[in-house]
């Protein structure tokens, strides 16, 4: 069975794209060549990112830290899985903070690792990106988006394009200096040219859309 490596040659994947995408390569030179991203070579658990991506969601960073800070205080443990969520009941997560919504998505998290069905850091280097993906949107409040961030920047897969996603829309709108955002499945058609390094690609049209709207602090997407 193949083994997928975490992470990818950058200077290969900044090569090619300058070659494959004349616009894009612009915007490129003018960055600069980005580095690859430190968590590729880190071990983590995937159930734990999971929980935290699930308590990070519609809320600022700092509001979700300290939601995390307080369930992790309660269930005494830095890290979340099956065992250390069930040390508390429903009523002490929630008295942290927790939304009814977020509560039985870590309880359906905790569920699905607890009869096997969540695959560790070990198995999923044997799956594809589509395995991964379908193995994780069946969890509760965990969709499409959230398991690409996982594929691109803890498992560092080189040709994830996630098409959903505002930021990339926006920055292939700019690069094509088009009036309006291309749709899902046309940005899908546009990014065929930077496979198969279509993560590096959108490493770049988030800093491009990241500079059109002048932000002053780029925007977080990948997971703690």
């Amino acid at each position: 069975m193949p083994r997928h490596a975490r992470g990818f040659d950058t200077l290969a994947a900044y090569d090619h794209l300058l070659r494959a995408d004349r616009k894009l390569g612009k915007w490129m030179q003018s960055i600069g060549a980005i580095a690859p991203d430190p968590r590729w070579r880190k071990a983590f658990d995937p159930v734990d990112a999971l929980a935290r991506a699930i308590l990070y969601q519609q809320l600022s960073g700092k509001a979700a830290a300290t939601i995390v800070a307080r369930v992790e205080t309660a269930i005494g443990s830095d890290r979340f899985h099956c065992d250390t969520l069930a040390r508390c009941d429903d009523a002490t997560i929630r008295a942290c903070g927790v939304s009814g919504n977020k509560l039985l998505a870590l309880r359906d998290l905790a569920l699905r690792e607890s009869n096997g069905l969540i695959p560790t850091l070990r198995q999923m280097s044997t799956l594809d990106d589509d395995a991964i993906i379908a193995a994780l949107v069946p969890i509760r409040g965990i969709g499409r988006w959230t398991v690409e961030m996982m594929l691109m920047f803890r498992l560092g897969r080189p040709d994830v394009l996630p098409v959903d996603d505002l930021g990339i829309r926006k920055g292939a709108q700019v690069v094509d200096k088009a009036d309006g955002m291309l749709a899902p499945k046309a940005l899908l058609e546009r990014g065929k040219r930077w496979a198969p390094y279509r993560t590096y690609a959108s490493l770049y049209l988030w800093r491009i859309a990241d500079a059109g709207s002048r932000q002053k602090v780029p925007v977080k997407r990948s997971q703690e």
